[in-house]
């Protein structure tokens, strides 16, 4: 294994200790570990250990985060539920909303949950994934702070607010589509930054309203200033269809405050009227959809499998000998990093080492042997 990269067991151990170290509860810092690992056992860069330090340790250093997660339920009914996480980790929210979606699937068939007062709560598809793995189809989608600009706007309204959906298959992974409704997400932007990277065209608009090009870290800036926005999927304008990555964000947003009566668009910048750093207030939805009030788990994932292959065994285009289903290439890397591990880049490891060195945990880091 390479030294700049560190196997599973190890990244979770270290980050479970981390948050525990910083007053999270020890039981919910193996969730909020086990979602940050699962990201970059994906392959996700952008939502994985990368934000461990600057998203998560940071705000909570900063009260605008709280270790301990107050999970309060508004109200539920037998298929519903709305929750207040007043600020508490968004991992674990997010894991025991999911949860709670899915157990009231499990008894009636559908199950819904909507979250106000969250924070970021990692890669959307692995509350997704948690449905799929008991039979559920699931879908989930989370609000943001504002950095996406509308078709025909240039000025960032809403967030790059997932759409994901998991659906169970008889294959070693299931259909789990996770992906921003903006053409690229903030933590790609960030991620660019660390390595060094430019930002690709199209992906990055300006106050004037032309493309945003070169230096990822100088894009970044410009967006956390409010004079560059992302794009949403499909880019500037009309031409190619951008609009309906308009449409589909405002789904998202709108799914994410209307039920719980949560923020929304500007308000969730993490700043009050002078400028101060507050909470984000983010807002997430939790559907689950339980295969077995169907005509059963077992014929559903044979079904969805019998067609992923369908199309997967299709004619492809000349130069490429395979189509991908969603989650396929994630499950590759998956199997690939089981083996060679998770690359930690050197910012990330000066971080794991500030922090470790900060709660005095005992971790040697193999770039440091």
């Amino acid at each position: 294994m390479d030294k700049n990269n560190m196997d599973f067991e190890t990244l979770q151990h270290f980050m479970t200790d981390a948050f525990t170290a910083i007053g999270v509860p020890a039981d919910e810092a193996a969730i909020v570990a086990d979602v940050l690992v699962e990201s970059d056992k994906r392959g996700i860069n952008s939502h994985g250990v990368n934000r461990f330090k600057p998203v998560y340790i940071d705000r909570i250093n900063a009260g605008i985060q709280f270790p301990t997660t107050n999970f309060e339920i508004l109200k539920e009914t037998e298929t519903t539920a709305v929750v207040d996480g007043h600020h508490g980790m968004g991992q674990v929210i997010g894991q025991r909303s999911m949860q709670m979606a899915i157990d009231k699937a499990k008894k009636y068939g559908l199950g819904m949950v909507a979250v106000r007062n969250s924070c970021h709560y990692g890669i959307a598809g692995y509350y997704a994934t948690q449905a799929t793995k008991q039979g559920c189809i699931g879908i989930t989608g989370t609000n943001a702070r504002p950095s996406v600009a509308p078709t025909f706007g240039v000025e960032g309204m809403f967030g790059t607010n997932p759409l994901t959906v998991g659906i169970p298959t008889d294959e070693e992974f299931d259909f789990v589509i996770d992906c921003a409704t903006s053409i690229t997400q903030n933590g790609k932007i960030e991620y660019y930054e660390r390595i060094g990277a430019d930002v690709h065209p199209g992906t990055v608009i300006d106050i004037d309203g032309n493309a945003v090009e070169g230096d990822a870290g100088v894009a970044l800036k410009q967006i956390r200033q409010g004079t560059a926005a992302l794009t949403t999927l499909g880019g500037i304008g009309e031409e190619l269809a951008g609009y309906k990555g308009y449409g589909y964000a405002m789904v998202i947003e709108l799914l994410s405050s209307i039920l719980q009566d949560g923020w929304y668009g500007k308000d969730l910048d993490g700043k009050d009227e002078n400028g101060n750093i507050r909470p984000y207030h983010l807002g997430h939805f939790f559907i689950a959809i339980d295969t077995n009030h169907f005509l059963g788990e077992e014929l559903a994932r044979k079904k969805a499998g019998e067609i992923i292959r369908k199309v997967r065994d299709s004619k492809k285009a000349p130069g490429h000998d395979h189509i991908y289903s969603a989650g396929e290439k994630e499950w590759l890397i998956y199997k690939q990093r089981l083996v060679d591990g998770v690359p930690i880049t050197g910012p990330v490891q000066k971080e794991f080492m500030a922090v470790r060195d900060q709660f005095n945990l005992p971790y040697t880091f193999p770039w440091e042997e």
